[in-house]
């Protein structure tokens, strides 16, 4: 009975870990700190100065399936059209908690 238990829990935290959202460790705060250095140049307030149609706003970040961490950490890590790559600039976690931070103010319609 013991090894069962111990199989059934060594289980859930397997598949825990594993389909864990990277998000949920990120620091949306220190995320906040690092967006203001190298993002708000062109994304202040949510906004996108090199094409208006494609803002942080949930709204649009859905319409072109971006709302999700992962979608954000790929295009800061990689960049895309005239969005710079960051991958080199920043660390993985870095761009997990900038990824965070977007996420958040997107749910709060970038009310800062």
């Amino acid at each position: 009975m013991k090894k069962i238990i111990s199989v059934l829990l060594l289980s859930v935290t397997i598949f825990t870990v594993a389909f864990s959202s990277p998000a949920l460790a990120a620091d949306a705060a220190n995320g906040a700190e690092l967006f203001k250095a190298n993002c708000a140049s062109c994304h202040l307030g949510g906004g996108n100065i090199v094409n208006r149609a494609k803002t942080l706003k949930k709204a649009d970040l859905e319409k072109y399936d971006m709302y999700s961490a992962e979608a954000i950490i790929s295009q800061v890590t990689k960049g895309k059209g005239a969005m710079p790559a960051f991958g080199k600039k920043l660390k993985a976690d870095q761009i997990e908690d900038v990824a965070a931070y977007v996420i958040e103010q997107a749910d709060q319609d970038w009310k800062e």
